[in-house]
């Protein structure tokens, strides 16, 4: 019972702006739940009016011959009467997308409770009261309990089961038709237990249904949380960076991070473009870029943003890396080899441009109140821009910054040094390395 009451008490962390859709879809299922109970108690009817036009006989066996088929209509058709006009007025709240109050949800509980307590007193009166209690209707309190499950509300579950027990024992205790006299004067214990167990059902369907809820809600917590992340980084973040996103978070707006700065570049891509049509381009590039971003997720870097013909990547951000810059260089080698292989036999074969450089930048999501962007700013990213555009000067295809070469170490015995080359925007040279 305590881990009962500790799932009852505990909340999953929801915040407001699913909520209204949360709650649009529990009204939903409680939409479902009223056709369900419709179409159940029709097909007992049905059943029942059958029964009494093939066997007739049995049912007057059942009921020492005093069974009217009148006495199920009168309890069934205000019933159905009650339920299509609450199922009318869910759907027109639904469609307003408002919610429906609180008298609303408990009377129809009360209701549809009290629908097998008729049911036993008609019962009641044409069998002796021990009959009745063996017969189907309080077995019926029992299919109004479960559905309530439906309603994904503890409260309204437990309600269902409150009403229904009390109802059982007054009726059982009190209720004394004509011409019942010789009955047996009923057990107040006896019979407190039996209305004990249904209360019981009822508590016990509002703890699934507060289940059911929580695993929802935390369904709808996992999909926004995936969509704020698709959101600030766009579609071209690996499922596993997805992963550590959402259990480490991207930071707050305006960290400072360490992080490998990457662009890439199609040479001489604009030009090329113009003698071939939008969809030849199109296709091209996709093809293209799929290879290269296939290789950026092996190496856990993300694409920040495309740039037409290029994009720039990050290793070190969102999530820390102490080996961002190894692991650019080595997307960046394997991105070479990888369009050389794309390049083969195709009537359109593109060259790439790199340029890694790492340092500090300002991450964070920038951008208007409605509509954010994750990015970086700051000089490890101009200066890396800078490279890259620098490989139309030296023919080259891989260029990388002194603070890269210093962090590869002897891993980069093929960097070749280019010495100390004016860049623009920068006063004085700046030392530039080329690995291919």
């Amino acid at each position: 019972m305590p881990g009962l009451l500790q799932a009852i008490r505990t909340r999953p962390t929801i915040t407001p702006e699913f909520r209204h859709a949360f709650d649009h879809q529990v009204m939903l299922t409680e939409r479902l739940r009223i056709k369900v109970l419709l179409i159940t108690l029709t097909a007992l009817v049905g059943f029942v009016t059958v029964a009494r036009l093939v066997a007739p006989d049995a049912l007057d066996r059942i009921w020492n011959g005093r069974f009217q088929l009148w006495q199920s209509y009168v309890i069934f058709l205000p019933f159905v009467a009650f339920e299509l006009t609450a199922l009318a007025v869910l759907s027109r709240y639904i469609a307003r997308d408002g919610d429906l109050p609180f008298w609303r949800r408990y009377g129809s509980a009360f209701v549809e409770a009290s629908i097998p307590t008729l049911a036993l007193m008609v019962h009641i009166n044409g069998m002796d009261r021990t009959a009745a209690l063996g017969f189907v209707a309080p077995l019926a309190y029992f299919i109004v309990i479960i559905l309530s499950t439906l309603r994904l509300d503890f409260s309204l579950s437990a309600f269902t089961g409150l009403v229904a027990s009390t109802e059982l024992f007054l009726i059982v205790m009190f209720y004394h038709p004509a011409g019942a006299a010789g009955d047996v004067p009923p057990d107040p214990a006896y019979h407190l237990m039996r209305s004990l167990v249904v209360l019981a059902g009822g508590i016990l369907a509002g703890a699934v249904g507060l289940q059911l809820r929580r695993q929802f809600e935390a369904s709808i917590a996992a999909a926004t949380a995936r969509d704020r992340v698709t959101n600030l980084f766009g579609q071209h973040v690996s499922p596993q960076v997805v992963e550590r996103l959402l259990l480490e978070g991207a930071g707050a707006a305006g960290d400072v991070r360490h992080v490998a700065v990457m662009f890439v570049d199609f040479r001489d891509f604009t030009r090329a473009a113009r003698a071939r049509s939008p969809e030849d381009v199109v296709a091209r590039l996709d093809g293209a870029f799929a290879v290269l971003v296939e290789i950026l997720d092996r190496h856990n870097g993300i694409v920040n943003k495309f740039l037409g013909d290029g994009f720039l990547a990050l290793f070190g951000a969102p999530i820390d890396d102490p080996d961002a810059a190894r692991r650019a260089v080595a997307a960046g080698r394997e991105m070479l080899a990888a369009m050389s292989d794309n390049n083969a036999g195709h009537h359109w074969p593109l060259r790439i441009g790199i340029g890694i450089h790492i340092g500090a930048v300002v991450a964070g999501n920038i951008g208007s109140p409605r509509r954010k962007e994750y990015t970086v700013i700051g000089d490890t990213v101009n200066f890396a821009a800078r490279l890259e555009s620098l490989n139309k000067d030296f023919n080259s295809q891989f260029l990388i910054s002194a603070a890269v070469r210093d962090v590869l170490g002897n891993l980069s015995d093929d960097a070749v040094s280019l010495g100390e080359v004016p860049v623009k925007g920068y006063d004085r040279p700046m030392e530039v390395w080329r690995l291919a």
